[in-house]
This record gives C-alpha cells, sequence and structure tokens, in this order.
C-alpha cells in the first residue's frame, strides 16, 4: 500500500494564548485562520497560518491549566524558512531577545516562544 498525503497542522499547547499568538504574528508573520472554543469555554484552539501554503500551527489553550507546561527532554522543534535579507530577519530575532541558540556554521538559529518551544529558522530555498 502506497499512503499519499500531506501534512495539515501541528499542535502545542500554550498558557497564554494572546500572548502566544501575538509572539507568532510578531516573528513570523503567521496570522489566525480559524478558532474554535469550547461551549463550556474549557479549551480555545487558534490555528496560525503562513498565508503560502495550508499548513497550520495549532495553539491549543486548556482553562485548567494553571501552571506552565514543563517541556521536559524533548528536543523536537519546527522549521520556518523566511524570504528576504536573513540576516536582517535575524537581527529583528535578537531585538525581540528570543533567539535562544545559533549555528552560524550550518547557517540556522532557534527562537523561543512565551512557553519555551524553539523554532528553527532558516533562509527560503
Amino acid at each position: 500500500m502506497q499512503i499519499k498525503g500531506k501534512f495539515d497542522h501541528f499542535n502545542i499547547n500554550v498558557k497564554d494564548l494572546e500572548k502566544s499568538k501575538a509572539f507568532y504574528e510578531k516573528a513570523m508573520g503567521l496570522k489566525e485562520k480559524k478558532r474554535h472554543s469550547a461551549d463550556d469555554g474549557s479549551f480555545t484552539l487558534v490555528y496560525m497560518g503562513d498565508g503560502h501554503t495550508d499548513f497550520s500551527l495549532e495553539l491549543t489553550w486548556l482553562r485548567d491549566k494553571g501552571e506552565p507546561y514543563v517541556l521536559g527532554d524533548n528536543e523536537s522543534h519546527l522549521c520556518y524558512r523566511v524570504e528576504g535579507d536573513y540576516e536582517q530577519i535575524r537581527a529583528f530575532h535578537k531585538e525581540m531577545d528570543c533567539v535562544c541558540f545559533e549555528n552560524t556554521d550550518m547557517g540556522l538559529y532557534f527562537i523561543e516562544d512565551p512557553d519555551g518551544y524553539w523554532v528553527e529558522i532558516l533562509k527560503a530555498k
């Protein structure tokens, strides 16, 4: 059997939905595509998109989660390719104080969101 498909979305849980949404809007230019909230207010899902692909970053906020998320040894990450002046974008992220790791020999760096998730930033191909 040959399975064909495409990635649809990736979910992360966030403590402060509006703070996380604002971070992804500012740092990566993502925009809210859609939102779903439980009737009882127990959760809200916000799907952020890049405007170029169908892929979404799903931000999940849970009302009853009071303490910050503990990411532990989970070293998974998203990768985001940026168009335009890569060094200018890196400088912008440094001004935001969200660059958490750089490897200039490999031509990459990572930014960290308000919940501690890392996003790798690469030049567009």
